[in-house]
């Protein structure tokens, strides 16, 4: 209820914008406040007009009026700018610290609306919107996808900066370990990610150059030299492991157990993208130099095939690592230059296929980039499976539009 309140206030779509007080004074509601995320009052710099006097200051918004009380508010001197008290049902009466009775009004939310949000709070149809997205305008849609879009990679460059802030502001660190994660492709992200924070760079870095030792460097720190097939090389592999390993004073080795290989293909096999991860070191492209230097998706492309990178895996990387990494250098830096480049590149890159996207395109909607893609996602993960409704722009068309057919 509280949620349906807030949510026909901050739209504007009250029935009407004369109101009386439960004590039966005459109000005018002549601007509904800015919404506060913060602490205090719900909308602020609202303004009424109470006969004939006009009023500014915060609203709050509650169920019941009770909840005023039982909140705290009464005796919060955050809450003494508090002109009026919007609630659902007017249960008892509001004051101020200061003893003051607080206009409230109740606040009737049309059916239609709250028909409609059950509806789509508790249909198991997914997207629960479906039936209605294909009556959305294109332009408004896209607006949506925009800022949708927007949402995941300020979301992903975050995380990508509480690691860079981890790494006390080293960026190749960083870099490493936000490409491990990801070669991880989703079941062993948690595990790649572990890895990488214990691979010594500076010693690796001493031995880029030699692409036997960098496999020997990273396979034992995993712990997987054992999953080498051939003998011959599992031994040469682990007397040169043993080598770096006291010349270097390397952590011991992780338990194997803790990497999946079940329901995993061989391609995605760990002890595979840890051998492709120390080809792209040893060539230098696992640096946030050489991701900015590239000038193109081609320059790119080519780079993770010369390691043996299958093409979805190479378009997961692109999507995954380098665009959100680019986000995250412009947002540290302030600037749009490298966003702007990687925005590109999600729109030159074929959407991604899954379940969640063959859901959306069943709805009419076009997944023909990766820009549209990853846009979908968000709004999935965000919205739809958090029944988020309210908070979503289709949602708040498709409620708009059945109000506005039931007069």
């Amino acid at each position: 209820m509280e949620k349906l309140l807030h949510y026909v206030w901050m739209h504007k779509l009250l029935p009407s914008k004369e109101f009386i007080t439960t004590d039966g004074q005459k109000i005018r509601i002549l601007e509904l406040g800015r919404h506060n995320a913060n602490q205090g009052p719900d909308f602020c710099n609202a303004r009424i007009e109470m006969e004939g006097m006009e009023w500014i200051g915060n609203v709050e918004i509650h169920s019941l009026a009770s909840d005023w009380a039982r909140h705290g508010h009464h005796k919060d001197p955050v809450y003494n700018t508090t002109i009026l008290h919007v609630v659902g049902k007017a249960d008892a009466e509001a004051f101020l610290e200061n003893g003051q009775r607080l206009p409230q009004i109740v606040l009737d939310i049309p059916s239609a609306l709250t028909n409609n949000y059950q509806e789509l709070l508790h249909t198991t149809d997914y997207p629960r919107c479906h039936k209605f997205v294909p009556n959305i305008p294109s332009i408004k849609v896209h607006s949506w996808l925009d800022a949708l879009l927007a949402e995941r990679m300020e979301a992903r460059a975050k995380r990508i900066l509480d690691i860079l802030q981890e790494c006390r502001g080293d960026w190749e660190q960083t870099t490493f370990i936000t490409l491990a994660r990801n070669f991880g492709f989703g079941l062993n992200g948690d595990i790649f990610e572990m890895w990488a924070k214990r691979i010594p760079l500076s010693a690796a870095g001493k031995h880029r150059d030699n692409l036997f030792q960098l496999v020997s460097l990273f396979l034992g720190v995993a712990g997987l030299i054992d999953k080498v097939g051939n003998k011959e090389e599992k031994d040469k592999l682990t007397a040169e492991y043993k080598f770096l390993a006291h010349k270097f004073s390397l952590p011991q080795a992780m338990e194997t157990c803790n990497w999946h290989y079940l329901r995993t293909r061989p391609q995605n096999f760990p002890d595979v993208r840890l051998r492709q991860l120390a080809q792209l070191f040893h060539e230098g492209h696992c640096s946030m130099r050489s991701m900015l230097e590239a000038q193109s998706l081609k320059d790119i492309d080519n780079v993770l095939a010369n390691a043996g990178i299958s093409k979805t895996s190479r378009h997961l990387i692109v999507i995954n690592t380098v665009v959100p990494l680019m986000f995250a250098y412009d947002i540290y830096r302030d600037s749009y230059e490298y966003r702007t480049r990687a925005t590109d590149f999600l729109e030159q890159q074929p959407g991604e296929k899954n379940y969640i996207l063959r859901q959306w395109q069943a709805c009419g909607l076009k997944v023909g980039t990766a820009y549209d893609s990853q846009a979908l996602i968000q709004l999935k993960k965000e919205y739809c499976d958090k029944a988020n409704c309210l908070n979503c722009r289709f949602g708040f068309e498709y409620i708009s539009y059945t109000m506005h057919n039931n007069g």
